[in-house]
């Protein structure tokens, strides 16, 4: 067997997931992004269940990068099932060849959206064109895109969560949508792409997460907060810690992303979250408490209003039978012990 700094979190997702998993053997995956926060997660569970289930599962992986990935995640690019390949998202057009499944998981970095709206528009666009066309040469086979809630805009102040079926949307003129507009539009290409019937997308609309390999450098108030933690504080909350978000754990987040790609029906969404809402703040009080020695927390700055971005996740638990296991204290407990242990 071999190690992983995930340990038992890789053993959950098989038990969890063994159903699943073994209807894949023998696949050939083509991930793109696999490279990231969701990419190694799922190649790391794709190498746990060969070693658990041997299910001789083989990942094409498309990086701009290779060194990158080589240097970040040297245990996965040296693993024989994994074949890692130079190329962007947006123009690669020599990876042919048949796959068996296909994952679209690449977006922009957060720094990106801020940097260069137009760039991150274009990338979510046009890698979504190059990926689905790659999927439909491969025939009728199970494609999964990671969209985002994102897509539903700004939460009105009488919902308390949304669900798949809200049609409400981002701001078009406003910059900062860019993001967000670009996975409305990757939905509407799986769409598109799936008119002839030859291949299957299914859609998965991700909110936010805790676990090992979140970025701690990036936009991500769970990255920064335990960044800050393990720095030994403050733990600095840039707004005034009233912004309401929620957070599922990267391990049950596989579990759902592969039931997706599995057992979710074609062009029918699925949010991907934790329902169980929580105050900025109070997650930084979480953090703190998550660490010794207790590091004090500072709000920045103070502002009116707050706003709430937090999944219905009604349809995943009635349709796929999925739940959320790991709670919020464990994820992050979780998530430093993974940090210290490589020495951050």
């Amino acid at each position: 067997m071999r190690s992983s700094p995930l340990g038992g979190d890789l053993d959950e997702i098989i038990e969890r997931s063994r159903d699943d998993l073994a209807a894949l053997r023998g696949s050939r995956f083509f991930i793109s992004g696999g490279t990231g926060f969701v990419g190694k997660w799922l190649l790391e569970a794709l190498l746990r269940a060969n070693d658990r289930l041997d299910l001789r599962l083989m990942a094409t992986v498309l990086t701009r990068s290779p060194e990158a990935f080589k240097a970040n995640a040297p245990r996965l690019a040296a693993a024989g099932e994994i074949a890692v390949v130079r190329g962007d998202a947006r123009r690669f057009t020599k990876e042919d060849g048949h796959y068996d499944v296909v994952i679209h998981a690449a977006t922009a970095s957060a720094e990106a959206q801020e940097r260069d709206p137009a760039f991150i528009l274009e990338t979510i666009v046009e890698s979504g064109r190059n990926v689905l066309e790659l999927a439909a040469r491969s025939g009728q086979i199970p494609v999964l895109f990671t969209s985002s809630g994102a897509i539903y805009g700004r939460m009105p102040d009488e919902m308390e969560r949304f669900p798949e079926s809200y049609t409400g949307a981002p701001d078009p003129l406003d910059r900062n949508s860019a993001y967000a507009e670009g996975k409305r539009v990757g939905e509407l290409q799986c769409a598109l792409y799936a008119r002839d019937g030859t291949f299957e997308p299914k859609i998965a609309r991700l909110f936010a997460f805790v676990g090992p390999y979140l970025p701690l450098d990036a936009n991500f108030a769970a990255g920064n907060f335990i960044r800050d933690a393990l720095k030994g504080g403050p733990i600095e909350i840039s707004g005034d810690g009233t912004a309401i978000r929620s957070y599922l754990y990267a391990g049950d987040m596989v579990v759902w992303l592969l039931a997706v790609l599995l057992r979710g029906k074609p062009l029918r969404p699925y949010n991907v979250g934790s329902e169980i809402a929580v105050k900025v703040k109070d997650l930084a009080e979480e953090v703190a408490a998550a660490t010794s020695p207790r590091p004090t927390v500072r709000v920045m700055r103070t502002r009116a209003g707050s706003d709430r971005y937090v999944p219905d996740t009604k349809r995943a638990r009635e349709e796929l039978g999925l739940n959320e296991r790991i709670s919020r204290p464990e994820a992050l407990r979780r998530t430093l012990s993974f940090y210290r242990a490589i020495g951050l």
